[in-house]
């Protein structure tokens, strides 16, 4: 689990949020899915929609919107933008 302050992880996000990935906490299927939709290590989002109870989140990344589910954002650790 993230251990700095500003760390969390996106599951946790709300939306409106800002945060920069820092980790990918997963096995190699998981990291490669992630990173071929453009999730990355130092990559800046924001969570545009979150769906309720444990729907998935919409999230954009370099312009472009992406949908993960609660499972994979409980394992993106993101640091939060101010």
């Amino acid at each position: 689990m993230a251990t700095v302050m500003n760390e969390t992880t996106l599951a946790l996000l709300h939306q409106g949020d800002k945060a920069t990935v820092v980790a990918l906490q997963g096995g190699c299927g998981f990291q490669h899915r992630v990173r071929s939709v453009g999730l990355k290590e130092g990559k800046l989002l924001r969570v545009v929609a979150r769906h309720h109870f444990s729907g998935p989140l919409v999230v954009e990344v370099e312009r472009h919107h992406i949908t993960i589910g609660r499972g994979m954002a409980q394992k993106i650790v993101v640091a939060r933008a101010p």
